[in-house]
């Protein structure tokens, strides 16, 4: 039998260093495309709408990329373990690309929407590819040094994506957000193609491809995530249109047991949720998925309108917590090789549920630097919680299944955030009506509020909204927590290098 891990983990051979260093950097630049475009495109939203106009439906700018990329990551993860991850994550960029390409070349709204849609394809390969090939590249001693500069990437983009949106968009044009991926893939492909090397795995049989599974996800997933986004705001819960994506989505989840029982290769294995220790992983980053959407989209509306901060001051009280959260990462194997992955998380999402909780005890209005403090703790928490559960599955799993269990655990964590972003904003819209009464919304009270036309009891009733939220979210961080109390072994099963 030839081996199946990556060449590129055989340092050994002359110049095998050199080419990983390579992939690394590869690897970076494909993260950087992923995370630079969730946050590059929201600074240049006006410009956009003001160009194409389409502001009832500009969200979809967003939506459309996310459901996207969440339900190709499990199609993406199992075509890796099939076919090995180079050629997906090559087939992957050039996808984002073409769809970045187009994206500068939209007429209107809803092509553009359209073609977020196409990103997103390729942006599902990026995030899950990615992730796998940084632990193929390196032994579990050394698999923290890696995560940590793919962390580092996400944190220098979330203050790097907004400023550098702002400028292209008020110095050049809206369309040079999506023109300037061309140059960074295209090194990041290159880098790929030229240094990145397979090795040949001997195989039984012809590998089978599960499309008839690969459809069904795709199709159950987009439904439901769909009926997620939309219900609560562009039609009520219980209104036909609703009605009918939860209940065909439903079907197609049935369907999708279904297939995957009979196919010989499925796209979702049954062993992702008979495996303590993965299914553990997969519901504790789902309940992250669910808590992260307080501060990243309540926080700033809190910051501008209960603290009457200017956007650019807003987006650095949420910016601290990317500082400390590679920094918290990055030193997490110092205390996994002690305590474990399961303490090590325990720890970190302990502290994150307390930092949350106490958020609604800041005094009102406060001071900027009381919720920046917090964030930054959160952020270290977070850190200490989320890279010993990703390297620890990923540890746990031989190279054939990687890809597969990666791509698992960042689903979850994409649709809790999906699933987050809509329960969180029903909780804010109802304590808004109650104080406020009425039917009154975030979005209007805020655009009223920065109008100057809101009274002080407004200011009052987001506050109270926005505390809301967090209890929500540290009652998630709770929830991980017993999760893993419960249901994770005290120890994962790693398997040797």
């Amino acid at each position: 039998m030839g081996s199946t891990e990556p060449a590129t983990r055989q340092a050994a051979r002359p110049g095998a260093t050199d080419r990983r260093g390579a992939v690394v950097a590869a690897l970076m630049l494909a993260m950087a495309l992923a995370a630079l475009d969730s946050t590059i495109v929201s600074t240049a939203v006006p410009q956009i709408v003001g160009d194409l106009g389409g502001f009832s439906v500009f969200s979809w700018l967003f939506s459309g990329y996310l459901l996207a990329v969440t339900v190709t990551l499990p199609v993406y993860g199992k075509l890796s373990d099939t076919f090995g991850r180079k050629p997906v994550l090559v087939a992957g960029a050039i996808v984002f690309l073409v769809g970045s390409l187009l994206c500068a070349g939209a007429w209107s709204m809803g092509a553009l929407i359209a073609f977020r849609v196409v990103q997103g394809l390729g942006g599902g390969a990026l995030q899950g590819t990615v992730q796998t090939l940084a632990a193929d590249l390196y032994p579990l001693e050394q698999r923290p040094k890696i995560q940590a500069k793919l962390s580092t990437v996400w944190a220098v983009s979330a203050i790097a994506g907004p400023a550098l949106g702002g400028v292209l968009a008020a110095y050049a044009d809206w369309r040079w957000i999506f023109l300037v991926n061309l140059p960074i893939g295209a090194v990041a492909l290159w880098l790929i193609v030229r240094h990145l090397r397979e090795p040949e795995r001997e195989r039984r049989s012809r590998p089978r491809v599960d499309w008839a599974g690969a459809v069904a996800v795709f199709a159950c997933a987009g439904a439901l995530l769909t009926a997620v986004v939309q219900g609560g705001v562009a039609w009520p819960w219980l209104s036909a249109p609703s009605l009918a994506l939860f209940c065909t989505g439903l079907a197609l989840a049935a369907a999708v047991v279904v297939i995957e029982r009979r196919a010989a290769e499925p796209i979702l294995p049954g062993w992702v949720w008979r495996r303590r220790t993965i299914a553990a992983v997969n519901l504790a980053l789902g309940a992250l998925g669910l808590l992260m959407v307080a501060p990243t989209v309540f926080l700033p509306t809190y910051a501008q309108s209960v603290l009457g901060l200017a956007p650019v001051a807003a987006g650095f009280v949420l910016s601290v917590w990317t500082l400390s959260w590679p920094v918290s990462a990055a030193l997490s194997q110092h205390v996994y090789r002690r305590i474990g992955f399961r303490n090590t998380a325990l720890l970190g999402i302990g502290a994150a549920a307390l930092t949350l909780f106490a958020f609604p005890f800041l005094p009102y209005p406060g001071a900027a630097w009381q919720p920046a403090a917090l964030m930054l703790v959160l952020g270290a928490a977070l850190g200490l919680f989320q890279l010993p559960l990703i390297v620890g599955v990923q540890s746990t799993v031989g190279w054939s299944e990687r890809g597969t269990a990666t791509a698992s655990i960042l689903f979850c964590r994409q649709t809790g955030q999906t699933l987050g972003a809509s329960v969180f904003g029903a909780v804010a819209n109802g304590v808004l009506a109650t104080r406020l009464g009425g039917a009154s919304d975030l979005d209007s009270v805020t655009r009223a509020l920065s109008s100057g036309t809101a009274p002080e009891a407004t200011r009052r009733a987001i506050a109270d909204a926005v505390h809301a939220v967090y209890m929500g979210a540290g009652c998630a961080a709770a929830l991980a927590f017993t999760v893993l109390l419960v249901l994770a072994p005290r120890r994962f099963p790693v398997l040797k290098d």
